[in-house]
């Protein structure tokens, strides 16, 4: 096994009790992986908010320093690994950034995993005012992890073509100083697909994602000024998940290891964990996917806003025959029977354009 026994991961983010989605579809791959991992809550809920219906309360600023304190008091804090995902509000990321910035003033190789969870398909699902503060959290980070809406607010630029795309790593890598940047999913628009190598591109751009890994050189894998691209497209498919992006994360964390070298000479150890985390995520999904279909016929009804206000159950159901398969497909987590990696392929010619 390539991990360390003795590497704990501290893991920062939300919690529900029913469904898998924050902590709870991060921390149990971690585990699946053989990291210790110790949890604090963001929020304390009963499910995600894609049920249109949930109880609970958010860990104020104020109590999350409390439990820091009392962990740092204990000699508790001992992490090899950081992970933070959803956090509602400004004053709790604040605490948040506290800790990192002195956790890694303490141990400045500690790998801290950024998943700047804020929205998706164009809106905020968070205070406006955690903005700024993940901003500043940037040259924190290890690697960050955002979907391609996540990356506009950050950058403040429109992913529109390759120059926009181009733009928005250089300032994420140059301005807020990120060495790993994984965009998560990007939709494989008409100009994304023909920008892409033949060895990426699919044979139609409907219907797919496209997952981006760009990391700067290291000492130890000199190249030039510019990042190294990869990239790999996957199917999508029909429906709502959650959860996706804090599983796919954790996978991620879980199988970067810098100093190991892959044998493929154009692959390096962001791509290789990238790799790992799109496969594995994806082989969830399509667990998950085939679970639903087998549902009765009321728990498979298509999203409709004005019948599932009118009859809130409906939605309840939809959303319940979705949560993901982590207990079904724990194998997969753990790597047995994958026969193939979804690889993420070398962009060559990704800043020749620019």
């Amino acid at each position: 096994m390539s991990w360390l026994p003795s590497e704990r991961v501290l893991s920062i983010q939300s919690h529900v009790v029913f469904g898998y989605v924050g902590g709870k579809a991060a921390v149990f791959p971690l585990q699946c992986l053989g990291y210790d991992v110790d949890v604090v809550n963001t929020v304390n809920f009963s499910n995600h908010a894609g049920y249109g219906r949930s109880g609970g309360t958010k860990t104020s600023a104020d109590e999350l320093r409390q439990i820091f304190e009392a962990m740092e008091q204990n000699e508790l804090l001992r992490p090899a690994r950081i992970l933070t995902g959803y956090i509602p509000g400004g004053e709790a990321l604040s605490a948040v950034k506290e800790l990192v910035a002195k956790l890694k003033h303490q141990k400045p190789t500690i790998m801290y995993l950024l998943d700047p969870v804020m929205g998706d398909a164009g809106r905020l699902y968070v205070s406006p005012d955690v903005v700024p503060v993940y901003r500043a959290m940037l040259p924190l980070a290890t690697i960050i992890t955002p979907n391609w809406f996540e990356v506009e607010v950050l950058t403040e630029i429109k992913l529109k073509d390759l120059s926009s795309l181009q733009k928005a790593l250089e300032i994420l890598h140059t301005r807020y100083q990120v060495p790993n940047v994984v965009i998560s999913s990007i939709p494989l628009t008409p100009w994304l697909w023909s920008a892409l190598p033949p060895s990426i591109r699919p044979e139609n751009e409907k219907s797919h994602l496209i997952c981006l890994a760009s990391s700067l050189p290291t000492p130890q894998v000199p190249s030039s000024s510019t990042s190294v691209v990869h990239a790999q497209c996957v199917p999508l498919f029909p429906g709502y998940f959650s959860g996706v992006g804090d599983l796919f994360s954790s996978l991620l964390l879980a199988h970067f290891h810098p100093d190991e070298h892959p044998q493929n000479l154009t692959a390096n150890c962001l791509s290789e964990a990238a790799s790992q985390a799109l496969t594995k995520t994806h082989a969830i999904l399509q667990i998950t996917h085939g679970q639903a279909l087998t549902l009765p016929e009321d728990e498979r009804l298509p999203s409709d806003d004005e019948l599932d206000k009118a009859e809130p159950l409906r939605r309840t159901r939809r959303m319940r025959g979705r949560e993901l398969a982590l207990i079904r497909g724990q194998d997969i987590l753990r790597g047995v029977n994958i026969r193939s990696l979804r690889e993420m392929r070398i962009w060559r010619d990704f800043w020749a354009t620019q």
